[in-house]
């Protein structure tokens, strides 16, 4: 192989490489994540999910994986939301722990942490990956996959 192309390959994956490659994310857009999910922690704690679902992109493109499988888009994952948590005593005290929050572009990021609902009945926690979009502005959850680590 030439020199020329040799150069050009590795120019090649050198830019692939930084494209996809995770990275640390600015505080700005970091400061705004954490507030949606401040948001959402203050709204399910409030019984309100309609308020709770404001942190997802209104969307087909939305899709939230748990332990049901995947559920595509805003409104049916708002009724899912409803259908698994009917009542306030289901839905509980709620309280977030983030781990970590990496950029992948300008526009998208990752958040993975876990979750805490503190219940009458019984509690409930498990962890989550939620992948997060940038537009006009305002961070966005587009995919949400939250496992459930309960011994029932």
């Amino acid at each position: 192989m030439s020199i020329k192309k040799t150069w050009i390959s590795f120019l090649s994956l050198f830019f692939l490489f930084h494209l996809f490659s995770q990275g640390p994310i600015s505080k700005i857009d970091s400061l705004d994540i954490m507030k949606v999910m401040s948001f959402q922690e203050k709204a399910w704690n409030n019984g309100n999910i309609d308020l709770f679902m404001e942190g997802y992109i209104k969307s087909e493109e939305l899709v939230f994986s748990g332990s049901g499988g995947p559920v595509y888009g805003w409104k049916a994952t708002k009724d899912r939301y409803f259908k698994s948590y009917p009542d306030l005593k289901t839905m509980g005290k709620l309280t977030f722990r983030i781990s970590k929050i990496k950029s992948l572009s300008s526009n998208t990021a990752y958040l993975i942490g876990e979750y805490y609902l503190k219940r009458i009945i019984d509690d409930s926690f498990g962890h989550f990956t939620l992948l997060w979009k940038k537009i006009n502005g305002k961070w966005l959850i587009v995919s949400d996959h939250t496992s459930s680590s309960d011994n029932n």
